[in-house]
């Protein structure tokens, strides 16, 4: 068999597989998908983009994040972080007031890194649209390595601290024997005039710490794909995961105003949300679908009136 080509993790891959193991070992996943139909949604989103300074203007992906948050708020059991001690039998789940959405986010070079949108359960779509801008700004002067090692090093604290020991150790020895699969962070100089950047100019640890949920668009990378999502990662200790597809175009039956059915071809967002059955059921997070069903509805709940 011809090898065309050995590529050895870098530290963003690590994290991920890291990530991905330890998701997939402990949590029992179940997933839920909701396909709304987003057609008048969309016309709405199309005058309320003609009405908005640019500079005040949310994205179409900014609007799905405030209509999420919003509906997060009448399933606040989803936004919550669980430790379960599967020897002893024993669990807690901590739930939080401030909604931190992680979002992976796609990096000017296309890369991805996961940054967390803090307190969005209280911020305006105008405020959503400016943070959103924000970040792309303060992106184009990060170095991804060097963000993610903070994060990294942060991870093989944790597990001391936690009395993982023979985990920290493994951690720290895999990361400094063996030069092919070695990240190293900057040094000297480059490190100087890298920390010399104001941290108000670019991503920092702050700004990576673990959100409360998990909000993924695929569908913004897979525009006019066929196909959606039915299952994604769940972050421990987080309990939910939102993943957003591409919107579809699908020959639907709807009622019109005098009761009569007809097909008509509508545009569908397909939502999956997965959540930790040793956490939640099925009943909690139901009202979240709901306000999103009365959001969709109700374009004006969250893109204000066309006047």
């Amino acid at each position: 068999m011809a090898v065309r080509h050995v590529m050895r993790f870098g530290i963003q891959r690590k994290i991920v597989a890291n990530m991905t193991t330890e998701s997939w070992r402990h949590i029992p996943h179940v997933s839920y998908t909701y396909e709304p139909d987003v057609t008048n949604f969309l016309e709405a989103y199309k005058k309320y983009a003609e009405r908005t300074p640019e500079n005040d203007r949310a994205t179409f992906n900014a609007v799905l994040l405030k209509s999420l948050a919003e509906a997060i708020k009448e399933a606040p059991e989803l936004n919550a972080h669980m430790h379960f001690e599967r020897s002893l039998v024993r669990g807690k789940i901590t739930y939080f007031d401030n909604i931190d959405i992680s979002v992976p986010w796609t990096l000017p070079d296309g890369n991805m890194m996961t940054i967390t949108m803090k307190d969005m359960g209280n911020k305006s779509l105008s405020e959503i649209a400016h943070y959103t801008a924000d970040i792309n700004r303060r992106l184009k002067k990060t170095n991804l390595t060097e963000a993610l090692y903070s994060v990294s090093i942060h991870d093989t604290m944790e597990k001391f601290r936690s009395g993982h020991i023979i985990k920290g150790i493994l951690r720290l020895i895999g990361s400094k024997t063996s030069a092919k699969h070695r990240v190293t962070p900057l040094k000297g100089q480059a490190k100087r005039l890298y920390e010399s950047i104001p941290e108000s100019d670019r991503i920092t640890f702050d700004d990576l710490k673990q959100g409360t949920v998990t909000i993924s668009n695929i569908g913004a990378a897979s525009r006019g794909i066929r196909g959606e999502l039915d299952m994604l990662m769940i972050i421990p200790p987080q309990i939910c995961a939102i993943g957003i597809s591409s919107i579809q175009r699908r020959n639907i039956i709807v009622t019109d105003e005098n009761g009569n059915e007809k097909g008509e071809v509508r545009s569908l967002l397909p939502i999956c949300i997965c959540f930790d059955h040793r956490a939640l059921d099925f009943a909690e997070m139901f009202p979240f679908v709901k306000k999103l069903e009365e959001i969709f509805n109700n374009p004006s709940l969250i893109l204000g009136n066309d006047e």
